[in-house]
Order: structure tokens, then sequence, then C-alpha cells
């Protein structure tokens, strides 16, 4: 076992040719700061796994980033900086990883917590958690990069209910919806995900490889966009991190309230 982020991310190899690395930040329901963010976008390119299995402690998966420390006026001043960079590099680190990878999520995945659940190739779920995306209760617009991994998997219906509504789903919904792939008791998800695992690393290399990298090729074709598009998107969500609305919402977030939008 090897402890990053001030022990906050452990990694260890549980099987031949299998990496683990595991969210374990329990005093904040395994919310993701800047130094665990930081260390798997460091240490997923150094591994040499044929599977990497990505998972929380303390019967949590991850809450989502962690603001509880953040002042409020400075998150909402600051929150593009504070949220948006850190994420990217881990999210990247994970598409770019040439073998499987698979999101055990062994409690409740929440906000950008669970879209890194789904940069992963596959998802393991424990009955009786719930996932979720809040960004509409908070005010926020949400990257379009992220909204697109969400559209790949579940399609776009459920990619609508899950960012205009913004309520949870329980495991059995989002396996139904293809949020995850197979739903485990919590006492059998540790054993499922290793057996899954195990068998992945098993694989031929270079077929994990070509078949990761081919899938990943096709599914970027198909939502290749203009540059002038690419553009506008990017200004929607930077415009959101300046409204009032979003002040508002992580203000109302931290103050434990139902926020008051102003619709600016």
């Amino acid at each position: 076992m090897t402890d990053l982020a001030g022990g906050r991310l452990r990694l260890d190899h549980p099987a031949e040719r299998v990496a683990r690395l595991t969210i374990a930040n329990p005093a904040k329901r395994n919310a993701l700061d800047h130094a665990i963010l930081d260390a798997i976008a460091e240490v997923v390119p150094a591994l040499e796994a044929r599977c990497l299995l990505l998972t929380g402690s303390d019967g949590m998966f991850s809450a989502g980033y962690d603001i509880g420390d953040i002042p409020a006026e400075v998150f909402a001043q600051e929150a593009e900086r504070l949220v948006a960079h850190p994420f990217s590099g881990a999210i990247a680190a994970l598409n770019a990883y040439p073998y499987p990878t698979v999101a055990v999520l062994n409690g409740h995945a929440i906000g950008g917590g669970l879209e890194v659940a789904v940069s992963c190739d596959l998802r393991l779920a424990a009955d009786g958690i719930q996932l979720g995306m809040p960004p509409a209760k908070l005010g926020l617009v949400y990257s379009h990069t992220g909204l697109q991994r969400f559209i790949e998997v579940v399609g776009a219906p459920r990619t609508r209910e899950m960012f205009l509504v913004g309520r949870r789903v329980n495991a059995q919904a989002a396996e139904r919806w293809g949020l995850v792939n197979q739903v485990f008791a919590p006492e059998r998800l540790e054993a499922e995900a290793l057996a899954l695992a195990t068998e992945i690393a098993g694989n031929a290399p270079l077929a994990l490889q070509g078949n990761k990298r081919l899938i990943a090729e096709l599914l970027a074709a198909d939502h290749a966009r203009d540059p002038e598009v690419e553009r506008e998107l990017v200004e929607i969500r930077r415009a959101c991190f300046e409204s009032e609305d979003f002040s508002e919402g992580v203000r109302a977030f931290a103050e434990k309230r139902a926020p008051h939008w102003q619709g600016r």
C-alpha cells in the first residue's frame, strides 16, 4: 500500500497486473480536493497494470469536490480555477490510461465524484447507493466535455434528467440507465470487482489497448464540433461563474438553505 495526497489517496496491487486507487478522505465523505485530484493525474500515467480499479474507503465513493473549507465568496469568485483545472488533469489521465479502468462504487457518487466514475470504462455499484449530479441546484453550468461523457454513457434523455432535474438515482435505476454496468450486494462488491479486474487483466494486452483506443476514437469522431461552437460552449460556462445565481447557489449550499434565484 502506497499513501498519496497525504494519505487521502491509496495505491495498492490486489492481484497480478491489477492496480487499485482508493479515495480515503472519510472525514469529508471522500470529497475530492486538489491534492487528491493532482495525485490521480500524476500516478495514473505511471501505472503499468492491465486493469485499474478506482474506489472509495469507509462505505463512500465520493461526495464530489471539497468546498467545505473554502469561503463561499472565494469559491464563487474563483470556481473555475479551484475546480475545473484539477478535475481536467485527473479525468484526462483516466481517459488516456491505455488499459481498462473500473470504478467500484462502494457508496454514494455525487457531482464531481460521479464524473470521475463516468470517466472510467466500466462501473460496478453496491446496492443501496445513490448517484447524482447537482449543478442545477448550485446554479452551475457544467463543462460541455463533462456533459458529453454522460451523453455517451446514458444518452441525451437521461443526461437531461440528471442535469435539469438534479435528483439522485439509486443503483438499480442507474443499472437500467446504463450508468453502472452491474449492481452487487455491498458485501460482495469488492470480491466481484477484483474478480472482474483479474479477468480483464488476463486478456490479451494488445486487444485491450486497441479496442479501448478504437472505441474512444469512434466516439470522438461522432461528436466533432466546429471551433466556433466550441468557443461558444466554453463561454457559456465561463459566464456562469460570473453570474449572481452561481454566487447565490454556492452561498446557499454553504448555509444549508434553499437558494433564491434571480436569473442573472
